[in-house]
């Protein structure tokens, strides 16, 4: 009867249906991630006074993000929060960004990815069941050991680095002159604690909160790779929508950016701030030149795709 009397209001039935949407993370509740996740249902709640309700399942509750990622893909998850690199497999173009030294600053690569070239990689996800609806940050990542300062790819010569499992980040070490070990975030730790592995390579935030610094006391600012985060959502999910409510979505993804990376900017300083009142040994005074240089051969590499390369150059000439 309800439907019918919305029918005759000329009004669509549909549109006052509640919609229930689930949002994974691998981190945890108070993660600048989590939160811009949370604000953006926030937002939503506040939109449609309740009717599209965004729940947050945080801390890895859904798996790893591989798995988060193929489950988004086949409906089974709603939205995920990701990494590039399990991209990278899927869509060529987002392993660019896992390139060294591609961004010359973090405003440089926020300004990229807010622009023309963020968008287009963005709707390079749709033909792969993903529709992106926003880019976060992950910081920049950093060296740290237990060895000795690195200065100069002349002090990783030999050392064992931990790497995720990404054939960039593998040859990326290599090209550098260490032995490149991946291996699962978890068993770092313990394996920096035993000597199983020399270092590791990750942000400050990530550096600070899983303690590394208890086992690993030399940090060397950098800032190798910048490598943006992405909210995704799943296409077959997305297609059930109204274009309203797809709008709202998109709406309310990029209105939690603003505050994602002013939580990010500020974690980033309680964290450093952490480290030197621990006794790390930072080491800021570092000429890039010479890391840049050595990275030329993997360019070239990776980069035998004139349409890659292109995107390279153009990331490259934004101001």
């Amino acid at each position: 009867m309800l439907a019918a009397l919305l029918s005759l209001a000329g009004l669509p039935a549909l549109a006052w249906e509640s919609i229930h949407l689930r949002a994974s993370d691998v981190h945890d509740a108070g993660y600048p991630t989590v939160r811009g996740l949370q604000s953006m249902a926030d937002r939503l709640d506040l939109a449609t006074q309740g009717r599209i309700h965004l729940k947050i399942y945080p801390g890895a509750q859904l798996g790893d993000e591989r798995d988060m990622l193929e489950m988004t893909i086949f409906g089974g998850i709603d939205i995920s929060r990701t990494s590039m690199g399990p991209l990278n497999s899927i869509v060529p173009e987002t392993g660019v960004f896992s390139l060294p030294f591609l961004f010359r600053s973090t405003e440089h690569m926020r300004l990229v990815l807010d622009g023309p070239i963020g968008d287009e990689i963005l709707a390079g996800l749709e033909p792969h069941g993903l529709i992106g609806l926003a880019y976060y940050d992950a910081g920049a990542r950093n060296m740290y050991n237990r060895v000795r300062p690195i200065h100069s790819p002349a002090d990783m010569q030999g050392m064992k680095i931990r790497v995720m499992n990404s054939r960039v980040f593998v040859d990326m070490i290599s090209t550098l002159g260490g032995n490149a070990t991946p291996m699962g975030f978890a068993q770092v730790y313990e394996s920096l604690a035993l000597g199983t592995i020399d270092g590791a390579e990750n942000n400050w935030p990530t550096f600070e909160s899983s303690r590394h610094f208890e086992v690993a006391s030399q940090y060397s600012v950098t800032e190798h790779v910048m490598v943006p985060e992405v909210v995704v959502m799943s296409r077959y999910r997305w297609r059930k929508l109204s274009a309203g409510d797809q709008a709202l979505l998109r709406e309310a993804a990029r209105d939690s950016v603003p505050l994602m990376r002013n939580l990010w900017d500020a974690r980033v300083k309680v964290s450093r701030d952490a480290m030197v009142a621990a006794g790390t040994n930072i080491v800021s005074d570092i000429d890039k030149q010479p890391f840049m240089a050595a990275m030329q051969p993997l360019y070239d590499r990776y980069l035998q795709d004139p349409a890659l390369r292109g995107l390279v150059e153009r990331i490259r000439a934004v101001n």
